[in-house]
C-alpha cells in the first residue's frame, strides 16, 4: 500500500469518485484514504460530524464513510441528518467499539453497510463498491422511521433541595467535546463515551446509544450497587460511572452531555486518563453561579461490624476513610482535603480499582468483572498484588474516597461538608445520599438560605 500522510479537510485528490470519511482518529483518516487512494478514488477527510454536513453539502461526495463515535455529534445523530439532506447517500458505517444493536439500529435508518474496525484493504474496498453498486442501481436506503428521529432530552437542572446554596464560583462546562474509548470493566465490551458541553443550568446528563434513552445523572436513577454504581432508566442500564463522576466532582463541571453505550470506559481503573482528558479538552467557565449542597448538621448510615458512612458540617469538602481487608492489605487510613484539582489529580485520582482473586469466579458468574485486564485493576492474591505495582502504599484506601467523591456528586451539586468513612461501599453511599435527599427534597425551586 502506498504512503498517503493525513489529508487536510477539504483537500480533495482529483482522481475517481469522491469519498468522504469522517473518524475522529487521525490514523483512521490516513489509513482510508491510503486505501482508497490506491484503488482510484478522490477523499476528503475531517473529524467531525458538523463538518462533514457542510462538506456533503459542498462537494457532493458519491460514498461516505462515517464512525459511529464522534466528538461533536455521534454517527447515528450524523447519519439521521445526513438521510434528511440526501434520502440517496451512501453511507458506511464503522466503528470499532459497536454493538449488533449499534449496527442493526444504522442500518434501520438507512446505512449501506457497518463495518467494524480494526479495518482490512478487503473490507474497505468491498463495501465502497458494494454501496456505489447499490447506489448505481438506484437502490436508495430505508425511508427514515418517525422513531428514529428522536427528540433532544429535556436536559433540565437536578430536583432542587433545601441545602443549596449560591457560591461565588461560575458553573462549568467542556470547553469543546471530546471521545474516549475503552473496556467497559464489567461487561468487558469494548465502548464510546462522548462528552459534550451543555449551557449553565443543566446539569449531568447520560444519553445511551443507541437507543437515546435519557439517563439523569442522579441517585434517583441508581439502579444496582454490587461492585459499581449503576444508572438504569426504562431498562437501559450505565454501568460504572463513579469513576468519571469522581474527576468532574473534583474539577467542579456541572453542565455535560455525555453519550454512552452501556458502561463508562474503565481505561486505568483510575480517574486520572478522565482526570487528563478534562486537562486537554479545557474546562471554562460559565457565566452563571453554581449552587452547592451545603451540609447543615451530621447525616449518617451505619451497619454492623464497625461500618460507619457520616457527613457533617465543613467549610470545603474532606473524606476521612479507614479501610480495614485481611492480609495481604490490611488496615489502611487516609485522609484527603479538596484543596484544588491538582491536588486531586495527583493523590487520588491515580489510585486503580481493585478485586481479589478468590472473588474472581463469583463475580464471574454474576457477569461481572469481565473486562478486569492485568492493566485496568488491581489483582490481589493471598500473598499481596500479583499484577502490578501499586502506585502508592495505600492505594486501595485512596481508590475508596475517589470512589466516594464520584457517588456524592449523584445527588447533582458539588458539596461542602467533611465525609467520614469506615469499611463502606457504593450501596453506603447511595444510602447516605438518599438519606440527605429524604430530609431536604422540595417541590419546587426554593431561595438561598444565607
Amino acid at each position: 500500500m502506498a504512503d498517503n500522510p493525513r489529508l487536510p479537510v477539504g483537500n480533495v485528490i482529483h482522481m475517481g469518485k469522491l469519498v468522504l470519511v469522517v473518524d475522529d482518529q487521525p490514523s483512521i483518516l490516513s489509513t482510508l484514504s491510503a486505501i482508497l487512494a490506491d484503488e482510484g478514488y478522490r477523499t476528503v477527510v475531517t473529524e467531525s460530524g458538523a463538518e462533514a454536513l457542510r462538506l456533503y453539502e459542498e462537494a457532493k461526495p458519491d460514498v461516505v464513510f462515517l464512525d459511529i463515535w464522534l466528538a461533536d455529534m455521534d454517527g447515528l445523530e450524523t447519519l439521521q441528518a445526513l438521510r434528511e439532506r440526501d434520502p440517496s447517500a451512501a453511507v458506511i458505517m464503522i466503528s470499532g467499539h459497536g454493538t449488533a444493536a449499534t449496527a442493526v439500529q444504522a442500518l434501520k435508518m438507512g446505512a449501506a453497510d457497518f463495518i467494524e474496525k480494526p479495518l482490512s484493504y478487503g473490507q474497505v474496498v468491498a463495501a465502497v463498491a458494494g454501496a456505489l453498486a447499490r447506489k448505481d442501481a438506484g437502490g436508495a436506503p430505508l425511508p427514515a422511521l418517525a422513531e428514529d428521529r428522536a427528540a433532544p432530552p429535556d436536559l433540565a437542572p437536578p430536583p432542587p433541595l433545601r441545602l443549596l446554596r449560591t457560591a461565588d464560583l461560575p458553573q462549568r462546562t467542556l470547553k469543546s467535546s471530546t471521545v474516549l474509548y475503552g473496556l467497559g470493566l464489567h461487561s468487558g465490551t469494548r465502548t464510546g463515551m462522548a462528552l459534550q458541553p451543555l449551557p449553565p443550568d443543566s446539569g449531568l446528563h447520560i444519553v445511551t446509544l443507541p437507543t437515546r434513552t435519557h439517563v439523569p445523572v442522579h441517585v434517583d436513577a441508581v439502579g444496582d450497587t454490587d461492585y459499581a454504581t449503576t444508572l438504569a432508566v426504562d431498562g437501559q442500564a450505565i454501568r460504572t460511572v463513579e469513576h468519571l463522576l469522581s474527576a468532574l466532582h473534583a474539577r467542579g463541571v456541572t453542565n455535560l452531555l455525555i453519550k454512552v453505550h452501556g458502561e463508562i470506559p474503565v481505561l486505568d481503573g483510575s480517574a486520572l486518563e478522565f482526570c487528563q482528558a478534562l486537562d486537554h479538552v479545557g474546562v471554562v467557565d460559565q457565566e452563571a453561579p453554581r449552587r452547592e449542597l451545603v451540609i447543615d448538621r451530621r447525616y449518617e448510615v451505619s451497619g454492623g461490624n464497625g461500618k460507619l458512612l457520616a457527613i457533617e458540617p465543613w467549610d470545603g469538602f474532606a473524606v476521612s476513610y479507614l479501610l480495614r481487608y485481611p492480609p495481604p492489605i490490611g488496615e489502611q487510613r487516609y485522609e484527603f482535603t479538596l484543596e484544588s484539582f491538582e491536588h486531586y489529580e495527583r493523590e487520588i485520582a491515580p489510585a486503580r480499582t481493585f478485586g481479589f482473586m478468590k472473588d474472581l469466579k463469583m463475580m464471574s458468574e454474576l457477569g461481572l468483572g469481565t473486562g478486569g485486564r492485568l492493566d485496568n485493576c488491581i489483582l490481589v492474591g493471598d500473598e499481596g498484588v500479583v499484577n502490578t505495582t501499586l502506585r502508592f502504599p495505600d492505594e486501595f484506601v485512596r481508590h475508596k474516597i475517589l470512589d466516594i467523591i464520584g457517588d456524592l456528586y449523584l445527588l447533582g451539586y458539588p458539596i461542602r461538608g467533611k465525609v467520614t468513612a469506615r469499611l463502606t461501599g457504593h450501596r453506603d453511599n447511595i444510602a447516605l445520599l438518599r438519606a440527605i435527599q429524604a430530609e431536604n427534597r422540595v417541590e419546587a425551586s426554593v431561595p438561598d438560605v444565607e
